[in-house]
């Protein structure tokens, strides 16, 4: 049966994602209210007992000339080899899509590209997949991440598993003095001033510190840790972690130019790392990296970095989309290019 998140079982919907093994922030309604500018729909399917067995969090937000797009973060969250299940959830994206007289709707699920059996149910289903990008800027969610598999493990299995230099880099932080803290609100200021830092070194977009406070108000501390780390009193670095379900996931990362070579960034994830196997995670997500795994490209450096701390290296299916208004979605995708093409000069 399908229905949708409404105030009278939004608590039962957040249970369901909490205790479901493909949970993900991003489809919960914490993450749905620090994305305010967008409105929010979830589709439910329920089984003859009314316990619910499939999600999709939908975010809508209205484009300028085209119409209302559907966008939904890291969804769904049900069993995804079920086609009936899958057909239902269709169904209801569809229902959503009338009501707001969308032209598209765009997913970017976290399901490997290796799932010939999701991909042929989704296809049969009317989707279309596109799974070409390789850079950041190609789409929303990251489609090439590192995950880290700690179900179970101790910090000694971790530790064994990284890299050599990586475990050297760990040593020379904590030689050097750094020291990592848990920040509140007010410790956002010092996170974003290095953010902006970090953003003009790596030429990188900054959101404004309001989000991050926006973030604080809706996730911490229950779903939101920052960390920062100091040396001789001072802040030179900080991540945000995203703690939802079985997982933690680092969000954002920010460090200085001049403390650099003391290696903040190491300690950082070993301490985010040590949080999540304390709270029996399972996966602890490193996010984003480039899927052009080359010496050369520019971003190099950031995989290398996941890689050392021995996480796998995961390539998800890419983005999959209805368009409901073809001939809108086409001209729509025409102005997307050219918008990037300016931004990007």
């Amino acid at each position: 049966m399908i229905t949708f998140v409404n105030e009278n079982n939004q608590a039962k919907y957040e249970d369901f994602l909490k205790k479901h093994v493909r949970c993900n922030f991003q489809q919960s309604t914490l993450w749905a209210k620090v994305k305010e500018n967008w409105k929010n729909e979830i589709v439910l399917v329920e089984n003859e007992k009314e316990e619910i067995i499939a999600s999709l969090s939908i975010l809508i937000r209205k484009i300028p000339i085209f119409g209302n797009l559907l966008y939904s973060p890291r969804g769904p969250v049900c069993d995804i080899h079920d086609e009936k299940v899958l057909e239902e959830l269709t169904q209801g994206i569809k229902q959503i899509a009338k009501k707001y007289k969308a032209f598209v709707i765009k997913i970017e699920p976290d399901i490997k590209s290796d799932d010939k059996t999701f991909r042929k149910i989704v296809e049969k289903l009317g989707y279309k997949i596109k799974d070409d990008a390789k850079n950041f800027n190609e789409e929303i969610q990251p489609r090439y991440v590192f995950r880290l598999d700690i179900k179970g493990k101790t910090e000694e299995d971790i530790l064994k598993n990284f890299h050599q230099k990586t475990r050297y880099n760990l040593r020379l932080a904590q030689k050097k003095g750094v020291i990592i803290k848990e920040g509140t609100k007010e410790n956002l200021k010092d996170f974003h001033k290095i953010m902006v830092e970090t953003g003009e070194r790596d030429k990188f977009i900054i959101r404004p510190l309001a989000y991050f406070e926006k973030m604080y108000d809706c996730l911490a501390p229950e779903h939101m840790q920052l960390l920062m780390a100091y040396h001789e009193n001072t802040p030179i670095a900080g991540i945000i972690l995203i703690m939802y379900g079985n997982k933690t996931w680092y969000l954002y990362g920010a460090s200085s130019n001049q403390y650099r070579n003391i290696m903040p960034n190491y300690l950082l994830q070993w301490n985010g790392i040590q949080r999540a196997i304390k709270d029996k995670k399972d996966i602890y997500d490193f996010r984003g990296v480039s899927g052009v795994v080359d010496e050369s490209h520019p971003q190099y450096g950031l995989y290398r970095f996941k890689k050392g701390f021995g996480a796998e290296f995961t390539e998800f299916i890419g983005e999959l989309y209805i368009p409901f208004k073809p001939v809108v979605y086409w001209l729509y995708k025409i102005a997307e290019k050219l918008y990037k093409k300016i931004i990007v000069r």
